[in-house]
């Protein structure tokens, strides 16, 4: 089971790696099927390991103005996420969140730029926290929104976010008795895992900075909200 989650997890890192975004959306999944008693915890540590070799590479890029706007709308969402896992039917959110992110991959899809100003980052800052901290699943509201940024801008923006944003749900769901010793344990296990995903992700990085991050974002980003979405209706959530 550990290799199987392990290759999920490498496979999202080095999605992650170059995108931006997309370890929950390719490992949550499998991870939710091997052993769902663990998530989203594990996948949690996971999400708060990935940024870390990010930033170490492409710390200086950070749109720390858009950043404070995003951070200030996931606060709250993070909380709201926190409670939704324990109170409300996750596989609801997954549907709503899932064709929310549907609807703005197509209406973005042939616009030049999205608005990025202090209510858009808040309000996917707000987004990504409700959605991330139930599901593990929090890269596309933000995403979408960076997604006529620069590579380098977008993964170190994203990783600076995606660090705290994880940190922040440990901190929820372990007030909230989600995050025992042994769901921690799970989620270290995999670390090795996003350290060879990310250092395989190189030659993704260089070949998307070459005018194709943007399409790479949209890509992901619809990919993710329909893993959302088959989730949330099959029950697996």
């Amino acid at each position: 089971m550990l290799l199987v989650g392990g290759f999920a997890v490498f496979a999202g890192a080095l999605v992650q790696g170059g995108v931006g975004f997309g370890l929950g959306l390719v490992a949550a999944p499998l991870l939710t099927l091997l052993d769902p008693t663990a998530m989203p915890g594990a996948i949690m540590v996971v999400n708060a390991t990935m940024p870390l070799f990010t930033l170490a590479a492409e710390w200086r890029r950070v749109d720390w103005r858009g950043f404070g706007f995003a951070v200030l709308g996931r606060l709250p969402g993070s909380v709201i996420g926190g409670f939704v896992v324990v109170y409300v039917s996750t596989n609801a959110l997954g549907v709503a969140v899932g064709v929310m992110v549907l609807v703005a991959v197509a209406l973005t899809a042939r616009a030049m730029a999205v608005p990025r100003n202090g209510v858009t980052l808040s309000a996917a800052g707000f987004l990504s926290g409700v959605t991330g901290t139930a599901t593990g699943i929090g890269g596309p509201p933000i995403a979408l929104v960076y997604q006529s940024a620069r590579g380098p801008q977008i993964r170190a923006t994203l990783a600076m976010f995606f660090f705290l944003s994880a940190m922040q749900s440990i901190a929820v769901l372990a007030v909230l008795g989600r995050m025992p010793p042994r769901v921690l344990g799970a989620g270290a296990l995999l670390i090795p895992f996003v350290v060879a995903g990310f250092a395989a992700s190189g030659p993704l990085r260089r070949y998307l900075d070459g005018g194709r991050v943007r399409l790479a974002v949209l890509c992901v980003a619809a990919l993710s909200a329909c893993v959302l979405l088959v989730q949330s209706l099959t029950g697996s959530l």
